[in-house]
């Protein structure tokens, strides 16, 4: 069985929420899969004051990826890139890397923002960026997923990666919408087929969608 691990850093629950679809979706894959969130660096203080919600997903280690044939990796986006916990973290992966622990191991990457132009697509990129460093094989979201060509509504997704808009003047209130979270849950898919079939040798194929 293939083995998949979701692991993201979520502020205000948005990440986490996309977290859980795209690990819902590689279960449709039947991947066995894990949720773990990186190590907060914030003090305490300083979480408080900002309103960060607490998290009771299990904290991850360096030691735990190699154990996985597939990562998806959630980050919300800071100022047009990742968040600083999730760099600190990757930065943590130098046994890893030296060891090419990971290469090889299928990876995708989501995020969100605030607005729909607050950088999520450099975030997407810079952050597959560190990942193709460790050797990884990037897998984003195909357009086969048609959620994010719509035009109806405001949405995010990206062919690099699912997104979602979590607002900004009223506080970031704004939920993952339900095509944000097809997109999440397609990606989440996508990544356990591809890392399957890196494993068997077989040629990957997602579903089109009617």
């Amino acid at each position: 069985m293939t083995k998949v691990l979701v692991l993201y850093y979520s502020a205000y629950g948005h990440i986490a929420t996309m977290a859980r679809a795209a690990a819902d979706g590689a279960r449709t894959a039947g991947a066995d899969v894990t949720v773990l969130r990186v190590p907060e660096t914030l003090d305490e203080a300083t979480r408080a004051a900002a309103g960060i919600i607490p998290d009771p997903e299990p904290v991850a280690v360096p030691a735990d990826l190699p154990d996985y044939d597939a990562i998806l990796f959630g980050t919300p986006t800071h100022f047009g890139t990742m968040a600083g916990q999730m760099k600190a973290f990757l930065d943590s992966l130098g046994g890893l890397w030296a060891r090419n622990a990971l290469v090889g191991k299928a990876a995708g990457v989501f995020t969100s923002s605030q607005s729909q132009h607050g950088g999520q697509e450099h975030t997407l990129l810079s952050t597959q960026a560190a990942l193709l460093h460790l050797g990884m094989v990037i897998v984003g979201l195909p357009y086969t997923f048609t959620g994010q060509t719509r035009m109806d509504e405001i949405t995010g997704g990206s062919p690099y990666g699912a997104t979602t808009l979590a607002g900004g003047a009223d506080g970031g209130s704004r939920t993952p919408s339900a095509t944000e979270l097809d997109g999440a849950r397609f990606q989440g898919r996508h990544v356990a087929e591809i890392a399957a079939a890196l494993a068997t040798g077989r040629p990957a194929r997602s579903p089109v969608p009617a």
